[in-house]
């Protein structure tokens, strides 16, 4: 396979790769491991080693890092380094916390483990919520590549999460290349912290800033990339004021990834990827949010609300809510949404930030209150969705043109367009 000299080498460099001290798998010299045992220690770096290269073929095997640069940054940054405690779903219900400090060597190895596997870790939880995580590493790779960057290029990264995302770039990029920025001061010490236990010149060279994502970081423009790691309303104007023309924005919205090419300071276009995403939202004072339904006072919103209410009947079956396809239009036709699809009632239940809401049931009996009529958004949506065969993600775009944002099937001028 293309990666074997990669991954060969990765086993013969691991001390340089995953550290720069003793206990390079990342359980000495994050203070985490008390065993002074020069054979654990060795076990423990081997065993990073190993379910690193084991990440990385299966990524591989799976149709990613096709470019080189970036199967040697996955091959090389220690993701464990970045991971040092999370919480992962328990068998019985509730959350385990995983961490490198657990006193039982036993524990401490099925941390390792899920640092490598493919799937989110969610390391920042705050009653019941979750303000970061670390993404799946086969959707990163996906994301990373498709950012398409090159030699020379400055990142602004939106969302500095766990640090890691900024190290694989510093490390395909080199030094003084990559900015990365999170509203959250906690967030960004951490990922300042895991750059510097990983301490490489590049990752060192990361400039991590705690401050509102949509506003961007005017001080290290201009960028040739732009790659956000949360869910976006819409595109901040900043962002593309301080790119340079042909700079590319890479960006989860609407449940897919947004693909744009900027033009100028206020104008960019591009086309969503065939792949689903899902990140935790954008979160700052700049972030855009419907704007709740007008009233001149509580009283009178409740009134609205209570004479919006309707009862009805749809032809539009409620499964159609659980198609992932159907889910992404719909989001582009009616904004956020909360989506519950229940196979076993077959019943459906929309929720939008300004209070609308809708719940329809098996026999096709629809409720609807708030200011909007959500599922009528839905059946329109889907006579689209079924007239032009259920169109993949690709098909869609999204400019910008000043003040102005509108998502479009297969022509920004064409019938299909929906503002945001």
């Amino acid at each position: 396979m293309a990666d074997t000299d990669a991954e060969a080498g990765t086993e013969g460099t691991d001390t340089g790769a995953d550290g720069t001290t003793t206990g390079a798998g990342g359980v000495t010299d994050t203070g985490a491991d008390t065993d002074t045992d020069t054979d654990t220690a060795g076990r423990y770096r081997a065993a990073a080693s190993a379910l690193r290269t084991r990440m990385v073929r299966r990524i591989v095997a799976g149709g990613g890092l096709t470019d080189p640069a970036w199967r040697a940054a996955f091959a090389e940054v220690p993701r464990h380094l970045f991971v040092p405690d999370y919480q992962r779903s328990a068998r019985g219900g509730g959350q385990d916390r995983l961490t490198a400090a657990d006193p039982d060597p036993r524990h401490r190895l099925r941390w390792l483990a899920g640092s490598y596997a493919d799937r989110p870790i969610a390391t920042d939880v705050v009653d019941g919520e979750l303000l970061s995580s670390s993404s799946q590493p086969s959707l990163m790779a996906l994301m990373c590549e498709a950012l398409d960057v090159a030699d020379g290029h400055r990142v602004l990264e939106i969302g500095a999460g766990t640090g890691y995302n900024a190290a694989l770039l510093a490390h395909r990029l080199g030094p003084d290349a990559v900015t990365t920025i999170d509203l959250d001061e906690r967030i960004t010490a951490a990922a300042r912290a895991h750059l510097a236990a990983y301490g490489t010149p590049a990752a060192r060279s990361v400039t991590v800033v705690t401050g509102d994502g949509a506003l961007g970081h005017p001080a290290g423009a201009p960028y040739d990339r732009v790659i956000a790691t949360c869910e976006l309303p819409a595109i901040p104007a900043a962002w593309l004021a301080q790119c340079r023309p042909g700079a590319r924005i890479l960006a989860p919205l609407a449940t897919g990834l947004i693909a744009l090419t900027v033009r100028s300071a206020t104008e960019a276009e591009g086309r969503f990827l065939a792949t689903p995403a899902f990140f935790v939202p954008l979160r700052g004072p700049s972030t855009t949010a419907p704007a709740p339904p007008a009233a001149d006072d509580t009283a009178q919103a409740a009134q609205a609300a209570q004479a919006a209410q309707a009862v009805r009947a749809t032809r539009t079956p409620p499964r159609i809510i659980g198609n992932d396809l159907f889910r992404f239009l719909l989001t582009l036709v009616a904004g956020p949404l909360d989506l519950t699809w229940s196979p076993r009632s077959g019943t459906a239940r929309l929720l939008a930030a300004d209070g609308s809401t809708a719940h329809v049931t098996a026999d096709g009996t629809t409720r609807v209150s708030g200011p909007r009529d959500l599922w009528a958004l839905a059946e329109s949506a889907h006579v689209v969705f079924r007239d032009l065969g259920h169109p993949a993600r690709s098909r869609f775009g999204l400019t910008v043109d000043g003040p102005r944002q509108w998502t479009w099937l297969d022509d920004p001028a064409g019938p299909y367009r929906w503002r945001l």
